[in-house]
């Protein structure tokens, strides 16, 4: 396990602990870490009682289908913080969770079918009871598809840390 794997892990170990000792619930919607985030929230034991369920959205049409409004898409394009707002709150309704979480984003390649892929740049979004507040980076090269993945879904821990 890297430096970086194990950081994350910890980050997420620490959430799912705090989201059971508060008896809060989450959801994501996940396209460019392709459900790692709720993998990472499930990671620890007592997870069923905090994740009422994720959705992987990996394209435009998933999103359409789970209610993320096309017309969002269409004017800010699939790579934008508008879009990814629309995910975390389409998730959050879905699953009436506490914390809901949307990202989308482009890893190391630009993504021939989106005329908006800038590869590194990644949007999320979090959203509660309180209002929803959406997130840009930009993500250094990594080695690898899964190293692009840990690095965003560390990002994302940071701010659920924040709004618990």
């Amino acid at each position: 396990m890297t430096d970086l794997e194990k950081k994350v892990r910890d980050k997420f170990r620490f959430i799912t602990k705090t989201l059971i000792e508060k008896e809060l619930t989450i959801t994501t919607m996940e396209s460019c870490t392709s459900g790692l985030v709720a993998s990472l929230l499930t990671d620890t034991e007592g997870a069923s009682a905090v994740l009422k369920g994720a959705f992987i959205t990996y394209s435009n049409e998933a999103k359409i289908k789970q209610n993320v409004p096309a017309d969002v898409i269409e004017k800010f394009g699939v790579y934008s913080e508008e879009t990814a707002l629309e995910m975390a709150l389409a998730a959050g309704r879905a699953y009436d969770a506490d914390i809901s979480v949307g990202v989308t984003g482009t890893m190391g390649n630009a993504d021939p079918a989106n005329y908006d892929s800038t590869p590194g740049e990644v949007f999320f979004a979090i959203a509660g009871r309180d209002g929803a507040q959406s997130y840009h980076i930009s993500v250094p090269v990594q080695d690898s598809r899964f190293e692009y993945k840990l690095y965003v879904a560390g990002a994302i821990a940071d701010e659920i840390a924040r709004v618990m």
